[in-house]
Parts: structure tokens; sequence; C-alpha cells
């Protein structure tokens, strides 16, 4: 692994690929999330760059964590490692919508589980949020604890152990920062549909059947509405599509690559 600019980064694939995509993974959650999709068969000939989120699954919080700064941080990154199309999941979903609102990255995405506001979001954060205002980290602290069972059945079972190690490298008093910096960025647009759609970026947004982020209905009828987003629902899955069903994800990417060229 290879640190820029404070982001860790992981390879795979061919180095000397035409194809190089960047994924953002989620709150907790780091690049060996991806694992799944860089096995597939469809992507053997593509570059994969992962990254884990500052201040998630171990690595070291940033002073500024402002989605803005990830989002602005993120695009250096895949201008740095080449990134044609950009893949995020749940919370790095979102980095990458920001991407894409901010112009600091104009190719296609892949959102896999993003939150258009804090309605869409996962209760579990919500809930962990108001509770840590009264108790501080500790329900964090007991989340993490028992985040292995808490995953049995949505992920996996080869998968599990691995999966629930990286979610447990996280620090408690960080991940409270960051979730309470994460639901005023939803606070402060109120619905981040519209911003999507006004970036002009090609995009697929990717939720499971059984998905515990939800869409309003407002906002989907508003992505519905523009030409160059997609909706894209993966059934029998829940939030960890991309470790459920890899190979629709990676069908995805390619279609993105494909988009490459006449986004351009």
């Amino acid at each position: 692994m290879d640190n820029l600019d404070g982001w860790v980064v992981r390879e795979f694939g061919p180095k000397e690929s035409e194809r190089t995509a960047l994924f953002l993974p989620g709150a907790l959650a780091s690049h060996v999330f991806i694992e799944d999709v860089a096995a597939t068969p469809e992507l053997e000939t593509v570059r994969l760059v992962a990254t884990t989120l500052p201040g998630y699954a171990g690595t070291q919080p940033p002073a500024d964590d402002r989605i803005e700064t990830y989002a602005s941080q993120a695009g250096k990154l895949a201008a740095t490692v080449g990134a044609d199309i950009v893949v995020g999941h749940s919370l790095g979903a979102n980095v990458a919508l920001e991407m894409a609102a901010a112009h600091d990255f104009s190719g296609p995405l892949i959102l896999i589980s993003p939150s258009f506001s804090r309605k869409d979001e996962s209760i579990a954060p919500r809930v962990l949020d108001k509770l840590s205002r009264v108790f501080g980290h500790v329900p964090y602290s007991l989340v993490l604890k028992l985040i292995g069972g808490m995953i049995k059945g949505s992920v996996p079972e080869n998968r599990q152990a691995a999966l629930a190690a990286e979610f447990r490298k996280n620090d408690p008093r960080s991940v409270r920062r960051l979730t309470r910096t994460v639901l005023r960025y939803y606070d402060s647009h109120g619905n981040l549909a519209p911003r999507l759609c006004d970036s002009g970026s090609p995009a697929w947004v990717v939720f499971g059947e059984t998905d515990d982020v939800k869409l309003q209905s407002e906002e989907r009828r508003q992505l519905e509405a523009c030409p160059q987003v997609t909706l894209v629902t993966i059934d029998g899955t829940g939030h960890f599509s991309l470790n459920t069903h890899p190979e629709r994800i990676a069908q995805l990417m390619l279609d993105a690559f494909s988009a490459v060229r006449g986004h351009a």
C-alpha cells in the first residue's frame, strides 16, 4: 500500500491499463471492501485504485473533516492516479457526488447507496449521534464491539470476519466527530439530488433491494428526470451490494468506462 497526501491507497490490476477507476469506501470501511469487485474476471484488465477515507478504519483523522474538503482532496487523488471513473460506496458515494458537484472530477460516477438527505441515511448513525450527546463516544464503542454480529447476513459468510475486522479498527471518538459532520452536511443542503443533476456528470445511482439507505419520493422523481443519471436496483441484497453482487458492480463499471469517451 502507498500513501498519497495522507490517503492510503491500494492498487489492483495492471498498472499499464488504459482504464483506471478510483474507489472511495463508506464510513467505517476501508479499501478492503472493494476486494470482491476487484477479483471479478470482468475487471482483470482494469486498474483499480482503492483508498480509505481519512479518519476511518484506523487511518489518521483529518483536521478538516468537511465533506467538501474530502471531495477536494479526492479530486486531487483522482487526478494523480489518472482515474477515468470514480466508484463510491455509502459515504464514499457522497464524497464522489460532491466531487462532481464542485467540479473536482468530471468523469462518470458509480454511486452505491448514497444518502441524498438526512432522512435517507441509515437509522444507526442518526441514533448514535443523538445518544452520543448524552453518553459521549460510548455508544460508538459498543457498536464497534458488536459489529461482527450486526453485519451477519448482510455480507457473504466467508467475508464477514475480514470486513468486521476493518470496522473494528475505527476509533469511536473519531467516528463520533465525523458522523456529526456528515449529518451537518446533509442538513446544509437538505436535498442533494439537484446537486448531482446540476453537475452534469454521468452517474449510476445504485441501491440494494433491501438497502437501509432509502430515497425520498421527491429525490427519486428529480433523479429520474436527470438525463445523465441512471437509477439501478440490485435484487436480493442490501447495503453491501459490492460484496454480495460484485459482478453486477463490475458490469456497471464497464458501462461507466464506455461512457467516458462520449462524455469527453
